[in-house]
């Protein structure tokens, strides 16, 4: 948007001279790292089995992930979960058993590794895959780089005001506000992954970094008195 306000008899430079605009810039980049959420579900109607139940699949998932080249530092527990499941017969609750859920977060550095480590996480005991994200791993530069596109963008967008309305712009602005900083990564939503499934694939696709900001710039006029 931009403000237009008419001069005063001198012709001179007042603080009502101003158009405000705002900026927008934007980076389509390839991402470089991913992570997804697996995880281990089991059911019993003994607390006790379930849990030893759980913690067998869940060591022998973590073993197979590190068979792949993933380090230590790159799984982390993610969720841990002790429910208590329930069946309803006309009204009534009716007790079925435990239900413990165990997720892990792989952090994936060769994105090429990607289906792979689904792949094996589910071959050995993984019942649910989730929240595969892509990501860059220099995000700071990368919106450096967006938030200057978007200052060029806020000038280019004043200099076209002040050209259509006839008056001198002053490029440098006197006031530049950023707005918030997005990045939109690639999501692969939730699903439940059964044994025997084999060479899944997943595209990274692109992510897009975006920057915005608001500039006011002051320009400059010449009045000329009607005769």
């Amino acid at each position: 948007m931009y403000q237009y306000l008419p001069p005063n008899r001198n012709g001179l430079h007042h603080k009502g001279h101003l158009i405000k605009v705002t900026g927008e810039g934007e980076l389509l980049v390839q991402p470089d790292s991913a992570s997804v959420n697996v995880g281990v579900i089991t059911e019993n109607k003994e607390l006790i089995t379930a849990q030893q139940q759980n913690s067998v699949e869940v060591t022998k998932v973590i073993n197979s992930l590190h068979g792949l080249g993933i380090p230590q530092n790159q799984l982390q527990t993610f969720d841990y979960r002790i429910e208590s499941d329930y069946d309803y017969d006309q009204g009534k609750q009716i007790f079925r058993g435990y239900k413990i859920t165990h997720l892990l977060q792989v952090k994936i550095e060769d994105l090429s590794m990607i289906g792979k480590v689904v792949d094996t996480a589910v071959k050995n005991g993984v019942n649910y895959v989730s929240n595969v994200q892509f990501k860059v791993k220099n995000k700071d530069s990368l919106y450096q780089q967006a938030l200057a596109l978007a200052l060029n963008n806020a000038i280019e967008k004043a200099k076209t005001i002040a050209g259509t309305l006839n008056v001198t712009l002053i490029p440098t602005p006197t006031l530049v506000m950023e707005g918030g900083d997005t990045n939109q990564p690639f999501h692969h939503h939730a699903e439940t992954f059964v044994k025997g499934v084999n060479s899944t694939q997943f595209e990274p696709g692109q992510i897009v970094v975006k920057a915005s900001i608001s500039a006011e710039f002051h320009y400059q006029t010449q009045y000329q008195a009607p005769l």
